[in-house]
């Protein structure tokens, strides 16, 4: 709305320009001509002004938070297969590297079971959202999805191995 006015009021201050240099000349068209330029100079400025984020967050109220749907309006959008398989390889490495570097207590060992088992997760999700994309696939996203398939279930195999046998039986917990 406000581009609008601002494109309005410039053409008609064109307009009253040149009805004023057709009819009268000398200095004063010359002297009224600095007012498109500032007009343009204004609009630009407050442009630029709500569109910053300390403006529009003062402009934001709880009514406009909780209406918020997100995005498009349709369902959260999945995360990405190359998404999936970060997240696995990145807790696959913690666990990894929390097992190998220091002598780990059956807390540590149950709450790694615990990450390898929602790694596992995951991978089961990456498996099924990489047999539904392959089909329609092009050749070089189907080239990624296979090495994000790949990293993960390497990273995985790292955080089994590096568990101690018998860690994924039921923990103290689940047998009770």
């Amino acid at each position: 709305m406000f581009k609008w006015l601002a494109i309005l009021l410039t053409v008609i201050e064109v307009a009253a320009l040149i009805a004023v240099a057709y009819y009268v000349s000398g200095p004063l068209a010359l002297s009224l001509s600095s007012i498109v330029c500032l007009t343009i100079g204004l609009a630009v400025l407050w442009h630029i002004r709500s569109n910053s984020v300390s403006y529009r967050i003062k402009r934001i109220s709880p009514e406009d938070i909780t209406s918020y749907e997100g995005g498009s309006g349709s369902d959260p959008a999945s995360p990405a297969p190359e998404d999936i398989s970060r997240s696995i390889v990145e807790r696959a490495s913690q666990i990894q590297s929390v097992l190998f570097t220091q002598t780990p207590s059956q807390i540590t060992i149950e709450m790694c079971a615990i990450g390898y088992r929602a790694c596992v997760n995951d991978m089961i999700t990456l498996s099924h959202l990489i047999n539904e994309e392959l089909p329609l696939a092009n050749l070089r996203r189907r080239l990624t999805l296979r090495r994000a398939r790949r990293r993960a279930t390497e990273a995985l195999a790292g955080a089994r191995e590096a568990l101690p046998p018998g860690a994924l039986r039921a923990t103290h917990q689940e047998q009770q």
